[in-house]
């Protein structure tokens, strides 16, 4: 038992001299607040091209931080946020905003949820359909049992 609690204890200390390695460098910010909760809420607005699934603001891919440090100095410069916007919308193209503007070559990807929608509920509906029209089972018949029955029953040799 003594053996196992210093087993126990010493994978516990490796752990604990193992976890400094994986840590990283605070991602930088900007001397002034303000800049920075600005920056914050533009990239809010702004997705990830690496994650996809994620806002330049939580992500913590490399070409994340390269774009918040980016908008950062775009705001130092003295640019609008629609200016940054405008920026890295030319830069990337619509995909990059979480919510892109609704014009000709965003149509399908603001309709096409939609699309899927009634399409899976079309395919639903012949599927249910075609399940109603299938012909139903009979039962056997006294005759059909005894020779189902008498097959069963007859084993080969």
């Amino acid at each position: 038992m003594k053996r196992l609690f210093h087993l126990c204890f010493l994978c516990v200390l490796c752990a604990a001299m193992v976890n400094p390695v994986f840590a990283r460098e605070a991602a930088p910010m900007a001397a002034d607040a303000a800049i920075e909760k600005r920056m914050v809420l533009i990239s809010e607005e702004l997705r990830c091209l690496v994650c996809q699934n994620e806002s330049l603001a939580g992500s913590h891919a490399d070409l994340a931080q390269d774009l918040r440090r980016e908008i950062r100095t775009l705001i130092g410069q003295g640019k609008t946020d629609q200016e940054i916007l405008d920026f890295m919308v030319a830069r990337y193209g619509d995909f990059v905003r979480y919510r892109p503007p609704v014009k000709p070559t965003t149509w399908l990807l603001w309709g096409g949820p939609f699309l899927l929608l009634i399409g899976g509920i079309g395919v639903l509906i012949a599927f249910l359909r075609r399940r109603a029209a299938a012909p139903e089972t009979t039962a056997l018949s006294d005759e059909e049992r005894r020779r189902a029955a008498a097959l069963l029953d007859d084993k080969p040799s």
